[in-house]
């Protein structure tokens, strides 16, 4: 399978002049993306090649101001960026992939209240109708598209119905890409499921995309 050069160049936008150049000039296949296998409880991901990932999207401590508790996931669906809040205004912070424009973008603060590893996947009715091609079912390992862990979100008490989880794409971080829900590169989801125990508070900001009106209602008191 070759990626789409144009989808490629994309996910390199912002890259600096030291980055990837030379090997955006040509079109890059999907096992390039990958070096290796990581055995991981029972089953084995594969682990993803950084030198093909834009510096802004991989794991790093940054400076980052906000007035959340530490401990507090922070994403930033505009920018592609996923905080783990520290105190004095730092933050871990992880390239994600996040929900297309078309409907499928989600705001405001929820919690973990269920963590799996190797999850199972059932896909939402609504994706269904888009790709009925899709199963009804898949059982967690190396193919599952939720990748080596999830975490559920849920609202008082309510399933949301949007995951936190890895990814077999490393190539869509940092893009629209999901039907709502927040994805990582598999080695980032296993270091972020280690760090966020259940009842962990997650505040997904608002898309600059999103109406005016919309925006407004969704201000929050974290901001980079």
């Amino acid at each position: 399978m070759t990626i789409d050069r144009r989808a490629f160049l994309g996910g390199l936008a912002g890259l600096g002049a030291g980055g990837l150049a030379a090997t955006s000039a040509r079109a890059v296949t999907e096992e390039e993306y990958f070096v290796g296998l990581t055995p991981d409880n029972g089953f084995s991901f594969r682990k993803t090649n950084m030198a093909l990932v834009p510096k802004e999207f991989r794991r790093q401590l940054v400076k980052y101001k906000h007035k959340e508790p530490p401990g507090t996931i922070v994403v930033d669906t505009a920018n592609h960026f996923l905080y783990v809040t520290f105190e004095n205004n730092t933050a871990l912070r992880y390239g994600v992939g996040v929900g297309k424009t078309e409907g499928f973008q989600w705001f405001g603060r929820a919690q973990i209240m269920r963590k799996a590893v190797w999850p199972q996947w059932v896909p939402p009715p609504e994706m269904l109708q888009r790709r009925p091609e899709l199963p009804r079912f898949m059982a967690g390992g190396p193919d599952n598209p939720l990748g080596p862990r999830a975490m559920y979100l849920y609202r008082d008490g309510r399933d949301l119905g949007y995951r936190i989880h890895g990814t077999v794409e490393p190539w869509s971080i940092g893009d629209d890409v999901s039907s709502g829900c927040i994805r990582l590169l598999p080695e980032d989801i296993v270091d972020l499921f280690q760090r966020s125990p259940v009842g962990t508070k997650v505040l997904v900001l608002k898309h600059l995309g999103a109406p005016v009106e919309d925006r407004k209602q969704g201000e929050t008191s974290a901001d980079s």
